[in-house]
């Protein structure tokens, strides 16, 4: 008998939607394999994952988390992705070193859009996957409507590898189509064969030959075998599975309820002969493996006692504890279940300690480092938090905690606005879990507010106005007089300074002064916001041959502006946002209704590139209208909507709207 040769050790990683049973899956994977005693349990905070205060506390993967098991003496590593939204990325770069996705679903055909997004990123990156339809003991449908629905979610072919026995309403087991045995499932134990049901035969003959005939598509001398009425073996028909799933041609389906262990042996059976082996995988991503050493960096992670943690897939040649790598001794070498490791091999998930310039996304050598080509970008931040320390002491400590927290969760950023810091994400969970962060890893508290709309305001008309500042009190004082027009700008045109001053009244050295007090006193107008699109003219003015000063006429020319603002008609502005909305057209009316709701305009809406069944709406949304937008959009298209914001033009706001702002603005000031 042929024996099947060793592989190498192998990695797959659990994807899907939030509350789909991944976390259990991994327990009952683990379990099955012998790895460990007993499973745990996910609402009760007690699983193999999800150790961190974070993931416990909400109750949800909140980060990959890393199992290894050995199954019939082939080494697994397990990782178990978060299902939020808006931890995408971390998903998406776990995927990107895994030779096989498991992306678990719920038996719920109303909710298959919620894959879309995830399926697309797979089949994009031609990255080898298959569906397993979880919670199958707990369903009320028959698994081909849900199948038939996910097809409308999958631009590859899905084939059903087993059909459900039933007794009654329940299902018991289930009808392997290649090999034509029929098993009855057995709580977290392996399923007993049985005869099937004489009932299932008719069922199952139609779900094989469907089966035959997909795959019959890749593979001519399966075609002529159907087409002559010739049944094929099942080694070949094993043999045509494996090739089309490695070559990501079709998508298996499996099926069965991780919480009871139905179906789990199964999957565990189909993972060992059908996945792709780490050669396969670093020739799509087109790794050279005739290179020493070559690694991919997939995550970063900071621990509190001992640094950062580089979590890297090896594709070609060995670590040794000690050995050199990217031109400096190795500080630490951990396996995926955390134990200290003194040796790894090509396919191995490693954490590689203190590897300072290392970076998620990059290809390691020896002595080299480069960027994995086509990895996942950060996408567009849709939410904003103002931070600050709790206490005014921390501002060093902040910094250099931001700046790891960033490193290890590239979907966030930072920007500096109206004085504020501006920490930015994917949504409300993702920001949170950022804060919650900074105090459980770098131990460091901030409070978080929504930012300030950045409002500002303009005039309608001009005016001239003088201005004269004089003070003596003993010794030099201080003088200086000047006249200056005030006058709009156009929309957009921004401030200019124009000196038109003749015969020396004021000497060209106290010019910029009186530029300086200008811009100044245009930061806080009339109604208490920046001002924008003035112009300024110095006409005249007066000076002192001893009094006068740079700072006499820097006070002089704000003075001027502070007492010829309130004259020029000031109207507020408010800015507007151009928002370009990502949804299925089954949700575009609901995306209309949310931006008429937030005072929008819709601009226009075309096809989403790309994205057969998806639209893409434009429109102009008022900037104090977005806040908590990615939230109503995600409640509305079950999750996958998303959107693209940048700053378009200010616009007038007037009546009961800009009373308030103004009313609220002098509030503030007066509190401070």
């Amino acid at each position: 008998m042929e024996t099947k040769p060793q592989a190498r050790p192998r990695v797959a990683a659990l994807v899907g939607p939030y509350t789909t049973g991944k976390t259990s899956l991994l327990e009952a994977l683990a379990f099955a394999a012998g790895a460990i005693p007993r499973k745990g349990n996910a609402m009760q905070g007690f699983t193999l994952g999800d150790a961190s205060p974070e993931a416990k506390a909400h109750r949800m993967t909140v980060e990959p988390n890393l199992a290894s098991l050995d199954y019939l003496n082939e080494s697994w590593s397990f990782i178990d992705c978060p299902g939020s939204v808006e931890l995408a990325l971390d998903t998406q770069a776990a995927l990107m070193v895994a030779d096989i996705a498991i992306v678990v679903v719920e038996p719920d055909p109303d909710r298959v859009m919620t894959l879309a997004p995830l399926l697309k990123f797979l089949d994009e990156r031609r990255i080898p996957h298959l569906l397993f339809v979880n919670k199958m003991d707990k369903a009320d449908i028959r698994l081909r409507d849900m199948v038939a629905a996910l097809q409308m979610v999958s631009a590859r072919p899905l084939v059903l590898r087993e059909v459900p026995i039933r007794d009654g309403d329940r299902i018991t087991g289930y009808i392997d189509l290649v090999s034509q045995r029929a098993y009855r499932w057995r709580e977290n134990a392996a399923s007993d064969r049985i005869n099937a049901p004489d009932a299932m035969r008719p069922r199952e003959v139609e779900a094989r030959q469907a089966m035959l005939e997909t795959i019959a598509d890749f593979d001519d001398a399966l075609l002529a075998d159907l087409l002559e009425d010739r049944m094929p073996e099942p080694y070949a028909i094993y043999a045509q599975l494996t090739r089309d799933l490695q070559g990501d041609l079709i998508v298996p389906v499996f099926f069965g309820a991780a919480e009871r262990g139905n179906g789990v042996l199964r999957l565990l059976k189909a993972l060992r002969h059908e996945a792709p082996e780490p050669s396969e995988t670093a020739a799509r991503l087109g790794i050279d493996l005739a290179q020493p050493f070559a690694a991919s960096v997939f995550k970063t992670l900071h621990q509190p006692h001992t640094g950062k943690l580089s979590l890297c897939r090896i594709w070609c040649g060995s670590l040794q504890e000690g050995a050199h790598l990217q031109g400096r001794r190795m500080a630490g070498m951990l396996a995926a279940n955390g134990g200290k490791l003194s040796q790894a091999q090509a396919g191995q998930i490693v954490g590689i300690q203190r590897l300072e310039d290392a970076a998620t996304g990059d290809l390691l050598g020896l002595d080299s480092r480069s960027n994995m080509p086509d990895w996942p970008q950060p996408p567009s931040p849709l939410m904003a938090l103002a931070i600050a320390p709790a206490d005014r002491k921390d501002d060093v400590k902040l910094s250099a905690a931001l700046a790891r927290l960033l490193e290890e969760d590239r979907a966030l950023s930072l920007a500096h606005e109206a004085g504020a810091l501006l920490l930015r994400g994917q949504g409300e969970v993702h920001l949170k879990l950022a804060i919650e962060r900074l105090q459980s890893r770098f131990n460091v508290s901030v409070t978080a507010q929504p930012p300030a709309c950045a409002y500002r305001e303009t005039i309608r008309h001009g005016i001239s106005q003088h201005a004269r500042f004089k003070r003596q009190s003993g010794g030099h004082g201080q003088f200086a007089d000047v006249k200056v027009e005030i006058a709009p700008r156009k929309r957009g045109e921004g401030y200019v300074f124009v000196n038109r001053v003749t015969g020396g009244a004021i000497p060209k050295n106290f010019i910029p002064a009186v530029d300086a007090g200008v811009q100044e006193a245009l930061q806080r107008g009339p109604l208490g916001f920046p001002v924008v699109d003035v112009m300024v003219t110095l006409l005249d003015g007066q000076f002192h041959a001893v009094d006068s000063s740079d700072q006499a006429f820097r006070t002089a020319g704000g003075m001027a502006m502070h007492d010829g603002l309130p004259e020029c008609s000031p109207v507020l502005l408010e800015p507007i946002m151009a928002v370009l909305f990502h949804v299925p057209n089954a949700f575009t009316a609901k995306v209309h209704a949310i931006a008429s709701s937030r005072r929008g305009q819709i601009l226009g809406m075309n096809a989403r590139p790309g994205w057969e069944g998806w639209d893409e709406i434009l429109c102009h949304l008022p900037e104090s209208e977005m806040s908590g937008l990615a939230t109503e959009l995600r409640s509305a298209t079950l999750g996958v909507g998303s959107f693209e914001a940048r700053f378009d033009h200010l616009q007038e706001l007037a009546g009961r709207l800009a009373d308030r702002v103004v009313e609220d603005r002098r509030r503030a000031a007066q509190a401070a």
